[in-house]
């Protein structure tokens, strides 16, 4: 990595594939992204750093998508929310889309292994939400997330997408047909990570806190508690962003939805009518 050549957005994709943000938050505060990455060059005994060639994996990217940084016109303000864990970049597809499908983003979100009833219901949420003119934001997730991107593309709208991954695939992977029609009908993918990186625990915990910060609000349909569903709920909640719930079944599949509404954290939106009111 050539010390004297290297611009922000090089920068920014270095350290963003060898560090999460809250780890360079504080140096970053002080020293622009090309400084702290050669200080982090110099303190790493690895060479792993040294080795990498931001330069590269951004040119190869560039059919598929592109890493848009805090400088960029298009980058979403609302992420400044997220203080140190703010991220250093997004990957994207779409990228020109973002303003417009941030500004009204509503995030629709579940379980995985969603009940008939909650499908059904996200149905109802996703196209009500959509056909308001907001942004129905999801990941690509079995359940009710994929059945709230393809609600609103059947009211013709576009959608926002989060990946656990890197954009060169789909998560899960039988669902590449709905990544690649979401850029295509007018909407966004985006991601934290670089094309390659594969899905893990702490990336599907990072996507869904960056999900909740690029809404406005949340809509939880039905989740078990301690899901993903119920992780984003709870980033909702920490970013002051509205978390609205759909009436919770009495079973345990509705355990999460059901704590967070006794526990006065959730408004309950018994209809979609309800919710675009409080929207």
């Amino acid at each position: 990595m050539p010390e004297p050549t290297l611009t922000e957005r090089d920068a920014r994709a270095a350290l963003a594939a060898h560090f999460t943000p809250d780890q360079v938050a504080a140096d970053l505060a002080d020293c622009s992204p090309a400084e702290v990455c050669q200080q982090r060059v110099r303190q790493d005994s690895s060479g792993r750093l040294a080795q990498y060639r931001p330069r590269d994996e951004l040119d190869s990217a560039r059919l598929t998508c592109r890493f848009v940084i805090p400088s960029d016109e298009v980058w979403p303000a609302a992420l400044a929310d997220l203080g140190p864990h703010c991220p250093l970049g997004l990957w994207v597809r779409g990228g020109d889309q973002l303003p417009r499908l941030t500004a009204r983003a509503v995030a629709v979100t579940g379980n995985r292994s969603a009940t008939e009833q909650a499908l059904a219901r996200t149905h109802s949420f996703a196209t009500a939400v959509a056909k308001a003119s907001h942004t129905v934001t999801a990941t690509l997730a079995y359940g009710v997330d994929s059945a709230a991107h393809r609600a609103a593309a059947q009211a013709g709208r576009a959608t926002l997408a989060v990946l656990p991954r890197g954009l060169n695939r789909a998560h899960p992977h039988d669902h590449a047909p709905l990544l690649s029609a979401i850029p295509a009908s007018g909407g966004a993918v985006v991601s934290l990570y670089g094309p390659g990186t594969a899905a893990s625990g702490a990336t599907l915990k990072a996507s869904t806190r960056l999900m909740a910060a690029l809404a406005r609000a949340v809509i939880l349909v039905e989740a078990l508690d301690h899901s993903e569903a119920t992780h984003a709920a709870e980033c909702a909640i920490a970013l002051h962003r509205p978390l609205l719930a759909a009436p919770a079944d009495a079973d345990v599949r509705s355990g999460g939805s059901a704590r967070l509404l006794a526990e006065q954290l959730a408004v309950l939106v018994p209809d979609p009518a309800a919710a675009l009111a409080l929207l």
